[in-house]
């Protein structure tokens, strides 16, 4: 069989990946006219791939495996070693069901009125303050609300520094020198008092409420009956904390998406559900949070005229897709009506992975992150009123993650 797929010249194409970001597999997709092509990355050969039949690939478990694939210094960082996103198989299947465990309406529910109360709190403290840095009060609001939900006890004078070291976690992955060592120093400080959290709980010192994820990934079982161990507990945990805390970037990309859009800012004023969720839901399409998942080929196999060969490195282009002229139609004009029609393919709007929940590696906490986009988009429309004085607003689609410049500064804050 022909591998006829476009291949990238020269000896290694890492640094050009660091350099071009979000962009880099869709600009060799659209100079290429190919939705996959060969690469070199950190000295072997790599496949990039991107769009909705792409992703339907990429996502079928007996063709990838994600078991040793994430380079160590994410996994060290964003991740954790030995959590769900590298497992394979029923071990994957089982722990998954673990996480979709607490994904109920009424814990869902919950949430809401977590995020909502938090919200409200945050108003009254800005309400006294001159200038507010969004990006960094919304790391907060998120951390608190994130501890809460998941029945994780923080005494107040530490939650800024959890707030600080979850941060770093998703903000270091791609970093180089010290702030890539700062991100790995938060890991192994919050997993070390996680683990001791865990401990509490199975020594009957700490008895956080049934149905959270800490009294649910503390007695949770493995396919062979034991307790997960101590530190995989505290991973597992942790990927329900981290990822919340990241919310702030969609938050704050809804933020200036409410300012730069002002007549969608007018539909949102009537409240309506259904304009709020495809506001979102363009929200996550249109700006940048990951720029690509990874996989590893399981077994040779054949796509489009082309042999994936047994242990070749796959991305998949989770923001190109979702700018995908031939799924989007004009990708690059922000348009939630867009979602009024949209079909619910699980393979053709990406921004927190593809295919199943319970079966596959679409983030569990999809749902989570819907749910509190929504809520603090009715207080930034309908509940609060702020000024935005001149600042940087631009963002950057090479920096990962990437967020306005400026971290969207408001002043003159008001309770409606």
């Amino acid at each position: 069989m022909s591998n006829s797929v476009p291949k990238e010249e020269g000896l290694d194409h890492s640094l050009n990946l660091l350099r071009e970001g979000y962009l880099y597999i869709l600009n060799r997709r659209q100079s290429f006219h190919s939705d996959v092509f060969e690469t070199r990355l950190l000295g072997k050969k790599a496949i990039c791939m991107g769009g909705k039949e792409a992703a339907d690939i990429f996502y079928d478990n007996s063709k990838f495996k994600r078991q040793g694939v994430a380079p160590n210094r994410v996994a060290e960082t964003l991740f954790g070693k030995n959590g769900v996103q590298s497992l394979d198989g029923d071990a994957h299947k089982h722990r998954k069901e673990m996480f979709m465990s607490i994904m109920t309406p009424k814990r869902l529910e919950k949430l809401n009125e977590i995020v909502a109360k938090e919200w409200e709190m945050a108003l009254y403290k800005w309400q006294r303050m001159d200038e507010i840095e969004l990006y960094e009060e919304t790391l907060e609001i998120m951390c608190r609300t994130a501890c809460e939900w998941a029945g994780v006890p923080v005494e107040e004078k530490d939650m800024k520094k959890l707030a600080h070291d979850l941060r770093a976690m998703f903000e270091s992955a791609t970093a180089i020198g010290p702030a890539h060592w700062a991100g790995r120093h938060a890991r192994n400080q919050v997993e070390k008092w996680m683990g001791n959290i865990i401990d509490e709980v199975r020594g009957g010192k700490l008895n956080p409420e049934e149905g959270t994820a800490l009294y649910t990934f503390a007695w949770h079982h493995d396919l062979e009956g034991n307790l997960l161990d101590t530190k995989i507990a505290s991973v597992e945990v942790i990927n329900i904390l981290r990822p919340i805390v990241a919310i702030s970037v969609y938050i704050n990309f809804s933020a200036l998406a409410v300012h730069h859009y002002p007549e969608e800012r007018e539909k949102l004023k009537s409240g309506d559900r259904k304009i709020a969720q495809m506001f979102v839901q363009e929200v996550r399409r249109f700006y940048p949070f990951f720029p690509f998942a990874a996989a590893e080929v399981k077994e040779d196999f054949t796509w489009k005229d082309y042999t994936f060969e047994k242990g070749t490195l796959t991305l998949l282009d989770l923001y190109g897709t979702n700018h995908d002229i031939n799924i989007w139609g004009n990708p690059e004009v922000f348009q939630p009506s867009r979602f009024e029609n949209w079909d619910g393919s699980p393979f053709s709007f990406i921004p927190q992975g593809g295919g199943d929940y319970y079966l596959g590696h679409r983030c569990a906490g999809e749902w989570v992150t819907i749910e509190i986009m929504k809520v603090s988009l009715d207080f930034l429309v309908n509940k609060m009123t702020y000024d935005i004085p001149e600042q940087d607003l631009s963002y950057s689609k090479v920096s990962i993650p990437s967020l306005p410049k400026s971290n969207f500064i408001i002043k003159n804050v008001q309770r409606l």
